[in-house]
């Protein structure tokens, strides 16, 4: 297959899934995104394929969605801040989850905002040391999306997931592993070994087993997923009209402190 934002590969009975905008730090776009989901279901369906490796090309895993990407407009002439999600993010996110196989995100540099969804998504999590966690959406007057909300809860509890959220800071690697939100912190250099050799002993295992755990798991622990990727959605539009978000983009967009006003 053959995308201009996403590489896809197989080697033997792993696929590789790469986020390839490394000039934008892989930050997402309508056309990523599509890609990524097409990639993603392709790699679920194929049974000749029996673990996905997903990383990121360049000095980054993700920076999260392109803020500068035009946004469409709803019917009411907002910033239509929901649609993406629906279409394209959370279906992303919802194919991860139910694919009969494994998933391991490898994380480098800047893992943002869907990037962070991105990974948490998956079954298994390995950062490099040299990277780090950032639910930075409060800095431009948004909301957690693509099941952040839900994945954060799950893994860290309800005061370190608001703790992420409420004050989008930075969240170095080794602290991820202590909070049990990632499942391996590895040299920067080795980080890519590792992860290729993690993917192939998930692919040599058996992988019916293995799908009915993640089945199971996913049961256990996020059985009312789809709910929370559609909760997201309906409140993230709220933000569309609001003072805050025009002021949080603008600010990101100029490189300066935002200024909010609460409203």
């Amino acid at each position: 297959m053959t995308y201009q934002d996403v590489r896809y590969r197989r080697d033997g009975a792993v696929a590789h899934l790469q986020l390839h905008r490394p000039e934008a730090l892989n930050a997402w776009t309508p056309r990523l995104g599509t890609e990524l989901l097409e990639a993603c279901r392709a790699a679920s369906a194929d049974p000749t394929v029996r673990a996905v490796l997903v990383t990121g090309a360049g000095r980054a895993f993700c920076s999260g969605a392109d803020v500068k990407s035009a946004r469409e407009v709803t019917a009411d002439g907002q910033p239509d801040v929901s649609t993406r999600l629906r279409e394209i993010y959370n279906p992303i996110i919802q194919t991860i989850r139910s694919a009969p196989k494994p998933f391991v995100a490898a994380v480098h540099g800047a893992c943002a905002g869907i990037g962070v969804s991105l990974a948490l998504a998956c079954d298994l999590v390995l950062l490099a040391e040299d990277a780090y966690l950032l639910c930075a959406f409060v800095r431009i007057g948004l909301m957690p999306d693509g099941g952040l909300t839900a994945f954060l809860v799950d893994r860290v509890g309800l005061a370190r997931a608001a703790q992420l959220a409420m004050l989008g800071e930075r969240l170095p690697a080794a602290t991820a592993l202590d909070w049990g939100l990632v499942n391996a912190v590895h040299p920067a250099g080795e980080l890519g070994e590792a992860a290729q050799a993690l993917a192939a002993r998930l692919a040599a295992a058996p992988t019916v087993a293995i799908g009915n755990m993640k089945r199971a798991f996913t049961t256990a622990a996020q059985a009312r997923l789809a709910e929370q990727l559609e909760l997201e959605a309906t409140l993230q539009q709220e933000h569309a009209g609001t003072r805050d978000f025009a002021e949080g983009r603008a600010a990101f967009i100029e490189k300066r402190s935002a200024r909010f006003e609460g409203s």
